[in-house]
């Protein structure tokens, strides 16, 4: 494939990625430095098999299907299917949503702005970028704003430094640490995610399985080692203080100099802000196309959703708290979308070619019990 070629196909499986490093996805991972230091950089590693082995799943239906996933299970399974399948997907959006405004509201806090004035700003602002635009063209918008994000985060950890001397490995049996170890699994795999690589696949008529899997290895390995480096810049800050904005702000100040808490927040904002333009196409394409509405009605379904979304942030006594328990949630929510998008790439008559193979769908099926058992566990342990 030409160069030209790569560049016009590139984006879904990017961009996916990119969002999955988002404002909650950072204050998880900021979450691990405050409570483990570097004890969990080899679990967030490790991460990106699983987030590049479901992701290929999704971009693969998209590119042998030419339609998105809720589509497919609406054509293939019945309408009843796609039906129950749309009220979680709501439910889904709304706590992406929720997690997305959040995160915006606690960067914004760092720099002394309040969350009455930053989620509404953040809005309007998202509003005006996604309302009756061709993918296309926010796409191209969101791959400029992806990579100032990456310089941010490496700017955070840069400002930070790494101790050579500390361990990248922990484990342990607490409760704290298996809750957290099951909210960085949420964060690696959302169920927007799903339905927005395959739809945005098809919607730029992708034809290329090799690379898209190329895509979707980079932007694997890509998010993770910028999860890996947020890590780094919020290890030595005081776990007592953490839920505070303020006193984060100045802990940033004494460890890393007095411009980290604005790279901490500006990476907070960005990436949520990124996270709901992916969020707000790839979750209300899968509402109105399982229900058959046509994604013309999108953008019904988004005003719907995001409303109370928005609102949530601006009700909440702990902002950070919030986020984690989110992403645990998340995992849930995940269970019956990634079930469906299994029995669908196993299916030759839908895939034809693309179809997974026996070892292929065993190994898919190891990752799904992998990512359910750590959401169970979180709620049970």
């Amino acid at each position: 494939m030409s160069i030209k070629g790569v560049f016009r196909e590139w984006g879904p499986a990017w961009l996916v990625m990119i969002a999955d490093m988002d404002a909650a996805s950072l204050i998880t991972a900021a979450q691990n430095g405050v409570q483990y230091g570097y004890g969990l950089i080899w679990f967030l590693l490790f991460l990106s098999v699983p987030l590049y082995l479901v992701q290929e799943v999704s971009g693969r239906i998209g590119v042998a299907t030419g339609k998105g996933l809720a589509e497919i299970l609406r054509e293939n399974m019945g309408k009843k299917v796609a039906s129950i399948a749309a009220f979680p997907m709501a439910i889904i959006d709304f706590l992406s949503y929720a997690a997305e405004y959040t995160g915006i509201a606690v960067g914004m806090e760092f720099v002394g702005i309040s969350p009455l004035v930053s989620v509404p700003i953040a809005y309007f602002l998202h509003l005006l970028l996604v309302y009756k635009r061709q993918y296309m063209r926010v796409e191209k918008y969101l791959i400029i704003g992806s990579i100032f994000m990456i310089l941010i985060y490496i700017m955070a950890a840069g400002f930070r430094g790494y101790d050579p001397y500390s361990s990248p490995f922990l484990f342990s049996t607490s409760r704290s640490f298996i809750f957290l170890a099951a909210a960085n699994i949420g964060a690696v795999v959302m169920p927007f995610m799903l339905f927005y690589q395959a739809s945005a696949t098809a919607e730029k008529r992708a034809k290329s399985i090799k690379l898209m899997r190329v895509e979707t290895l980079v932007g694997a390995l890509v998010s993770e080692s910028l999860m890996v480096a947020i890590e780094v810049a919020s290890t030595g800050l005081n776990s007592a203080n953490f839920q505070n904005t303020v006193l984060i702000a100045r802990s940033l100040s004494s460890l890393a100099g007095p411009y980290s808490p604005l790279i901490f927040g500006l990476a907070l904002v960005l990436s949520g802000f990124i996270a709901l333009v992916i969020i707000s196409l790839g979750s209300a394409w899968g509402v109105t196309e399982a229900l058959g509405i046509g994604r013309r009605n999108w953008f019904k379904v988004y005003l719907a959703e995001s409303i109370p979304a928005a609102i949530l942030p601006l009700i909440s006594q702990s902002l950070i708290n919030l986020v984690l328990n989110l992403m645990v949630f998340e995992v849930i929510a995940l269970i019956f979308p990634i079930i469906l998008m299994g029995l669908i790439v196993s299916n030759r008559k839908i895939m034809r070619n693309y179809a997974s193979s026996k070892k292929g769908m065993i190994v898919y099926w190891v990752v799904v019990s992998l990512i359910i058992s750590g959401g169970f566990l979180a709620l049970i342990y």
